[in-house]
Parts: structure tokens; C-alpha cells; sequence
């Protein structure tokens, strides 16, 4: 996937809508030292140091979505309880919609507390009530979910097998997300999978989907085996098989597979890598990126989540950072133009003077190398709007241009004198110029001043228009004219 496909994708989460439906928990983890045996036991004794508690089960889906820039809605239940106004408040705080979730007196609001020493976990606590929600709460849920169906653009059920996703439940905010076109993924639970027919994408692990399936896994054969009977027999879109260290496979629908290592280069804690990546999948689905390029990202995000302790997230900029370095130099200088304005703002903030030229550069020539070599020497980074092809043939004709926009991309991102290539779709750079806002325009001596695209709103912002000459004799049109005179003698 291009890195300037991801930077789109990952600029455009804050616009997602995202509803997360399950059982709202808390995660305590309680951090210490074990250097000693108990006198009263043959036990451990944690000396604690530190405590941390976070947003867990349907929480940690949450978390993710809002780190990763989402807006956010939760329908679920909690205990009128201590733990159930704190995770309330918790929720408000961060700016969560809460009005799906309801308070259910006599009910133990989940919490799991986590007892580490030396990065490992050494004991879990469980205070929770498991039992199925009544009638006339799951009542009030559907009516909430069918009010929000058409404000949603993303179903995540997070199903942790504590009574909120009961099958009336799931029945009928799946049929719901079918009927309008919603994708509503699953984290499952339990051995009963029927109950989450009909949905868009189900992750569950390899343990998970041995017991559903009821074959046993034990090498890639019976895996295929269990993923294609899942996926054909709750009629999923695709089934995502999460298997920790070991990457994850896909199952789709049409009886393809694809089967993605991890990215992670060391592993320390799979908790919660499930939530990342439900999250992935779900946003991704919902910004109508492929299944491949969807599953990527998701791969990529979960190789960050294992190299941390505890149930964690990923922000746009880690999952970024990994895609970056998966490319070589010249990926890293090709920038969409959802990210240009704001990269620019920032080198505005640091006192760097930004310099813009644009042009086909179809066949790089000497010519070309000179005059952006010049270009460059006028401020602190180049930044160069490259003509797409349709707008190439467009301006040229419909024999040009004769590289296609990423190849010269990539060879014009390959000259040192070049900061930041842009392609731009538009017959002039004019929109590209005002995202941009460069101290200096560069353009070709054959122009003259008033005859440069974008110079007013340069001079409106302080700054000016440079003309550079070009190397006399040098041009795409004669390399072409030379090279069929060549080769017709």
C-alpha cells in the first residue's frame, strides 16, 4: 500500500462515525516487584509501585477508535455501582457518547485487576456480573441501536460473554447494519457462533476458532479447514483469523485466502491486539479501502500493540512510522494532498523557507535537474508539484505522458534538491499553491511574471515569484524527436 494512500486514509478517520456495542469493563494492572516468598504461603509477594487503570473490554475498542481520531458512540450496561460511575465518568471525559448506555442497579460493574512484576503477569482478579441482560433492557438497547443506525458509518461488537450481546441483541443490529449497508465486525466469544450470523467480519484467534469450528488447529491445513467452514457457514464477508506472533489469515467469502505475517519485531504482550484489530478493520471498511489494503493496516497496527505491556492502543503516527519504514527514501518524499498544508505549516513554525515549482517532468532530462537544483538553492526545501497523467493528457495530448505519475514521482523524489513531491489532478497547480503557501514560486524563464499560476496569492502572502532559465536545447519533445529519428534510420 503507498505510503500516500495511508496518509489519506489515516487523515480522514475524523470523520468516521463509529458505534461500539458490548460489555464495558475495567482493567487495573498492578505494577511491583516479587523478590521474596510469603512466610504464611508458598507465594509471591508483590511489592506494588505502581497502579494503572484503564478502559477495558468494549473500552479498549473505544480507546483505540478514539486514538486513532474517531468520533464515538458505546451502547452497553453497567452496575449502579462505584466502578459503573467511575467508567461513566471516565467515558465523559473523554468525550464519548453515552446516551446507549444504561445503569442497572444490583449489577457488579467488570473489573479485572492485573498483578505484574517484572513485565509479567503474575495474577488476575475478576469482580463482575456475567448474567444476560433482561427484556426490557435489551428493549431500550435495539430502540437506542435503530436510532443510530443512520448516524453511524462503522458496527463494532465487542462481546466479552458478560450478558450485553444477547442473540436477540446481535440479531437484530446485524440485520440492521445489513439492511443499510453498514459493515458491522465482531470480536467474538464462546463456542456458539451461530449467534453472529450475517455479519461483515468476524477476529477471532486461533483458540477461539478451533472451539467454534470444532476442528482442531494444529497445522495450516485444519486452519484453512476452520477459517473457510466459519466463514461459509455464518455467511461472513470474511473471517479474520488473528494468530498472535504468527501474523493473521483472511477467509473471504468467494473461498480466497490471505495470510499476513506479524509486523511486530518483538512481541511482549498479545492483550488487546484483538481490539486494534477490529478497530483497523472496521474504519477501514468504513473508508472504503479495500479488504487487502484494510488488512495491511490492521497487521501493521497490531505489530505496534504486542511490542507494548498491557491492553494498548495506536496512534495514526505509529502506524505511520512502521509504513515508512517498510518504503524506501523516495516514498517518504511523496506526500498526499490531505497532509501537504499541515507538513508546510509546521516547517512555517520552524522558520523554514519553502520553495514551490511545478511541472510534467515527463523523461528527466539535464535541463530539468539544473533548474530544480536552483530552485532548491533559493530556500530550505523544494516542495514540487508533479502533473498527474490525466491532467498530462489533458494539457499534451493522449500519447503523453510517457512515464506514468509514479514513476516520475519516484525518479524526481530520488534527486537530493527535492524535499517533497505532490501530484496534483487539477489542469493548474493554482489549489495545490494555496495549500502549500511557499515564500517563493519558482517557474521557467520562457514565462513571464503575470503569466505565473498562483502569483497573487504568493504576493498576498509576502511572498514573491522567482524565474530560472531553462538549459538551452534540452526537452522532453526533442529526447522523443531524437529517439524516433534514431531508430527509424
Amino acid at each position: 500500500m503507498k505510503r500516500t494512500a495511508v496518509e489519506t486514509f489515516l487523515s480522514g478517520l475524523a470523520g468516521i462515525r463509529a458505534l461500539v456495542v458490548g460489555d464495558l469493563m475495567l482493567d487495573e494492572y498492578l505494577w511491583g516487584r516479587a523478590d521474596r516468598i510469603s512466610p504464611e504461603a508458598p507465594v509471591q509477594v508483590v511489592d506494588v509501585k505502581r497502579q494503572d487503570l484503564r478502559l477495558g473490554g468494549a473500552g479498549n475498542v473505544i480507546n483505540n477508535l478514539l486514538r486513532l481520531g474517531c468520533q464515538v458512540k458505546v451502547a452497553s450496561v453497567l452496575g449502579a455501582d462505584e466502578d459503573g460511575h467511575l467508567l461513566r465518568k471516565r467515558l465523559q471525559e473523554l468525550q464519548v457518547g453515552i446516551d446507549g448506555v444504561q445503569e442497572i442497579s444490583g449489577r457488579t460493574t467488570s473489573r479485572k485487576t492485573r498483578v505484574l512484576a517484572s513485565n509479567q503477569q503474575m495474577l488476575r482478579i475478576d469482580r463482575e456480573s456475567s448474567e444476560a441482560i433482561q427484556k426490557k433492557q435489551e428493549d431500550v438497547l435495539i430502540s437506542y441501536l435503530r436510532q443510530q443506525i443512520g448516524q453511524t458509518d462503522v458496527i463494532l461488537l465487542s462481546d466479552y460473554l458478560k450478558g450485553v450481546l444477547t442473540s436477540r441483541v446481535l440479531r437484530e443490529v446485524i440485520d440492521a447494519g445489513r439492511k443499510a449497508g453498514i459493515p458491522v465486525v465482531v470480536d467474538p466469544k464462546g463456542a456458539d457462533y451461530s449467534k453472529y450470523k450475517g455479519a461483515t467480519l468476524l477476529t477471532p484467534n486461533r483458540k477461539e476458532a478451533q472451539l467454534a469450528s470444532g476442528v482442531e488447529i494444529n497445522d495450516e491445513v485444519s486452519l484453512r479447514m476452520a477459517g473457510h467452514k466459519l466463514c461459509s457457514e455464518l455467511d461472513l464477508d470474511v473471517l479474520v483469523l488473528t494468530r498472535s506472533e504468527e501474523g493473521m489469515s483472511l477467509f473471504k467469502r468467494d473461498d480466497t485466502e490471505v495470510h499476513l505475517p506479524t509486523q511486530a519485531r518483538e512481541v511482549y504482550d498479545v492483550s488487546g491486539a484483538g481490539d486494534t484489530v477490529l478497530c483497523l478493520f472496521g474504519v477501514g471498511l468504513a473508508s472504503g479501502l479495500s479488504l487487502e489494503e484494510t488488512a495491511y493496516l490492521a497487521n501493521v497496527a497490531a505489530g505496534v500493540v504486542v511490542g507494548k505491556v498491557g491492553t494498548s492502543t495506536v496512534s495514526p503516527q505509529e502506524i505511520l512510522e512502521v509504513v515508512e519504514n517498510q518504503h524506501p527514501d523516495t516514498d517518504r518524499k511523496i506526500k498526499s494532498r490531505s497532509l501537504i498544508a499541515t507538513e508546510m505549516q509546521q516547517a512555517r513554525e520552524r522558520g523554514r523557507k519553502i520553495v514551490f515549482t511545478n511541472g510534467c517532468f515527463d523523461l528527466l532530462h539535464v535541463g530539468h535537474v539544473k533548474y530544480l537544483q536552483k530552485a532548491r538553492r533559493l530556500g530550505d526545501l523544494l516542495v514540487l508539484g508533479l502533473n498527474s497523467d490525466s491532467s498530462i493528457r489533458r494539457l499534451k495530448g493522449p500519447k503523453r505522458p510517457l512515464l506514468d505519475e509514479d514513476e516520475r514521482a519516484h525518479i524526481l523524489a530520488a534527486l537530493d534538491c527535492i524535499d517533497y513531491v505532490v501530484i496534483f489532478d487539477e489542469d493548474t497547480p493554482l489549489e495545490l499553491i494555496r495549500e502549500v503557501r511557499p515564500h517563493i514560486l519558482v517557474k521557467g524563464g520562457d514565462y513571464q511574471p503575470d503569466q505565473v499560476v498562483g502569483k497573487d496569492v504568493v504576493e498576498s502572502d509576502g511572498g514573491r515569484v522567482e524565474l530560472i532559465t531553462f538549459v538551452d536545447g534540452k526537452s522532453t519533445t526533442n529526447i522523443v524527436e531524437k529517439i524516433l529519428q534514431t531508430y527509424q534510420e
